[in-house]
């Protein structure tokens, strides 16, 4: 099974969402990229997964143009706001799907205050990434 997280940055949602299914399942092929990548993975993503034990501290955006070769058997948006236009995926796909979800890196307030943003869309990810992912099972 092959896998394609799409979002514009590359930097949070998409780099979550691939780390959470790879720690569901290893044998998952799983790709996160973007079509403006940030220049890194932003920090509190590493650091609000790393609480859920899954490092992404590696991790490096990449843009999705490297992708367009490769057949995939899901390509999922995780973009989320009105503000935001999610991104489409021109190559070789079986199914689209889309599971929106705010930016943390929007987030503003204190340093506490955004950690619990970081946090609550961590777990947001979480939480409906293992729905998919246990509907491919069914």
């Amino acid at each position: 099974m092959k896998i394609l997280i799409l979002c514009t940055g590359n930097s949070c949602r998409s780099q979550m969402a691939e780390g959470f299914l790879k720690s569901f399942n290893p044998e998952l092929e799983v790709v996160s990229a973007g079509t403006n990548p940030s220049s890194e993975v932003h920090p509190k993503a590493i650091e609000v997964m790393h609480e859920s034990f899954i490092d992404i501290s590696s991790n490096k955006p990449k843009n999705v143009e490297q992708f367009l070769d490769q057949a995939f058997d899901y390509v999922i948006t995780v973009c989320g706001g009105a503000n935001e236009s999610c991104p489409a995926f021109t190559g070789d796909v079986k199914q689209r799907l889309h599971i929106g979800f705010d930016d943390p890196a929007e987030a503003t307030g204190t340093e506490e205050e955004i950690l619990s943003v970081f946090r609550r869309v961590r777990d947001e990810i979480k939480n409906d990434f293992f729905k998919f992912y246990k509907s491919l099972k069914s």
